[in-house]
């Protein structure tokens, strides 16, 4: 059977609006964000059913033709780029099924958008706690692949924590219906933990039903100075015992990402008078508002007399509150405007932060003094985004040379302080090799074979995570 022959039968399968072979269509598909990736294809697919993925997985697994899974291409490590396959955009399929306030789930289609989700559950007096930068494009099919965490996994868990049951389309065609809205079943392996953080090389998530939790009635967010990385660990602990475990959010950032957001976001101001080296913004919610307001100024009373806290201040409206977030939230885009980077999404024990990130900096200086290190991200779950810029007045060919240095570097003293070197953006293609530096010979075999059993044709996104 020819190449084109098996295109045309999958061409057939979802109508003239189910696929494209435009390339100025699919251009947006074949470049990550970061603009790191740029593949190719020659035939996107758009289905809009479950149904249909399953007919044109199982042409694909017939024929062996390699396929690429899509959601909302955010991903920030090439794992939904096609380099030469066939594309599966499942942005067709976008349906909230159904909703069950009662037992606090929500059933989407796996091409649902994230903000849509979280709207949904609002309507019903309901939270979808999961939150990201891109929550506006990023997709829930997209988001369990890559386990995705985002600012409030402190409180609420990542999305393997906020998903129930799945739908998923295997390799053959074959469709596992799993979407059971149970919180307690044990029946066996727990299937769906196969799918989640995969980056669909098992299969492809086609609907998810998901947790939802009772809506926040009252938040307080404040924005403090603190002392060093391992006061910022400290205050949490203490903002954690102080509340009784009602902190949301915890976030780190180092002075230079504030600047970087200062001289680049357009409308943003600094929130305290005078520069410090550490910021943490930190967010507390509740279901009442009595008290909230209280607790948060107490716990930042209690660091600023422990020496933890040099100033601090507490948003006293919605759009400050607001105001706050975008800050954080602008990080990345504005170090973008910075010149080259190399990002790091690397997790450590919280207790075991301050040492990394002392260590880091010591051993990235002693590269290159001129080097830039853009430090910050969710604390409170030991994941930190501990990126470098090229130094000021560098070239991009002089940054890009140390690359691989600077990486071996943050890798390194993650692992010697057992840490992750994927925290929350999975490996996609840019970290299948380094992953082999850090993961057991056992835990690659198991993954393997995992990969074998269930694609043994290995037709699902190859060329990632393995």
């Amino acid at each position: 059977m020819t190449e084109n022959t098996v295109l045309d039968r999958l061409k057939s399968v979802s109508g003239p609006k189910g696929w494209t072979i435009d390339q100025n269509e699919i251009a947006p598909h074949l470049k990550d964000w970061r603009d790191y990736y740029h593949g190719q294809s020659p035939l996107m697919l758009k289905p809009g059913s479950t149904a249909e993925v399953s007919t044109i997985l199982e042409i694909c697994h017939e024929t062996g033709t390699p396929i690429v899974p899509q959601g909302g291409n955010t991903g920030l490590v090439g794992g939904g780029i096609p380099f030469g396959q066939v594309l599966l955009s499942l942005g067709r399929m976008n349906r909230v099924r159904a909703i069950d306030p009662l037992n606090d789930t929500v059933t989407v289609d796996a091409g649902c958008i994230l903000a849509t989700v979280q709207k949904a559950a609002d309507e019903v007096d309901r939270l979808f706690p999961m939150s990201l930068g891109s929550e506006g494009s990023c997709t829930i099919g997209g988001n369990l692949s890559t386990n995705s965490g985002g600012t409030a996994v402190l409180r609420y868990g990542n999305m393997r924590d906020l998903v129930l049951g799945l739908e998923v389309v295997l390799p053959d065609g074959k469709v596992w219906d799993g979407l059971r809205g149970l919180r307690k079943d044990n029946t066996g392996y727990d299937l769906k933990h196969l799918f989640v953080g995969a980056e669909g090389t098992l299969g492809v998530i086609t609907g998810a039903v998901l947790k939802l939790y009772p809506k926040p009635r009252a938040a307080e967010t404040a924005w403090a100075a603190v002392a060093s990385p391992e006061a910022a660990v400290e205050l949490l602990a203490r903002a954690q015992a102080t509340s009784g475990g009602a902190v949301t959010g915890f976030e780190i950032m180092a002075r230079l990402p504030i600047d970087f957001v200062l001289r680049h976001i357009p409308g943003t101001t600094d929130p305290l008078a005078a520069r410090h080296d550490w910021y943490v913004l930190m967010e507390m919610t509740a279901g009442r508002a009595a008290g909230l307001r209280e607790t948060m100024e107490s716990v930042l009373a209690d660091g600023v007399d422990a020496g933890l806290v040099h100033d601090a201040t507490i948003a006293d409206s919605e759009a400050r509150r607001a105001a706050l977030w975008h800050m954080r939230d602008s990080i990345s885009e504005s170090q973008n405007k910075e010149g080259a980077r190399a990002a790091h999404d690397v997790s450590v024990p919280r207790s075991a932060m301050a040492r990394f990130m002392v260590e880091a900096g010591t051993a990235i200086h002693a590269l290159d003094p001129a080097l830039r290190v853009v430090a910050f991200g969710h604390i409170g779950d030991g994941n930190v985004h501990y990126n470098v810029s090229q130094p000021v007045g560098g070239t991009r060919e002089r940054f890009m040379a140390l690359y691989p240095e600077i990486n071996r570097i943050v890798y390194d003293v993650a692992s010697r302080h057992g840490g992750s070197i994927s925290a929350e953006h999975g490996l996609g293609k840019q970290k299948r090799e380094l992953i082999l530096r850090y993961k057991s010979p056992v835990e690659m075999a198991l993954m393997r074979a995992l990969k074998a059993t269930l694609d043994p044709k290995g037709i699902m996104n190859p060329g990632k995570v393995l």
